[in-house]
């Protein structure tokens, strides 16, 4: 798995639950895709959690070559059919 910098020595450090595997499973199986202005790329997708009843969404968000990650948080505001 590519990762940046920006990944690795801060969405790490300041959010040590995400786990890779997760933005893994995002990127394999998104239920949705955006490309922003700059050419990176968002993906959700959504994780399920050891102990919890719901799944959470997680977006991803890549470099322009879609596997390189360079950012990745669970989206409290994603809403399905919504653009």
């Amino acid at each position: 798995m590519k990762t940046t910098r920006y990944f690795e020595e801060q969405v790490l450090r300041k959010r040590p639950y995400i786990q890779r595997e997760w933005c893994q499973d995002v990127l394999a199986a998104p239920i949705r895709r955006e490309v922003q202005t700059d050419g990176r790329i968002r993906y959700w997708g959504r994780i399920l959690i050891a102990g919890e009843v719901e799944a959470r969404v997680l977006r991803v968000v890549t470099l322009e070559d879609g596997r390189t990650i360079h950012n990745a948080f669970f989206d409290r505001r994603f809403r399905e059919g919504e653009r």
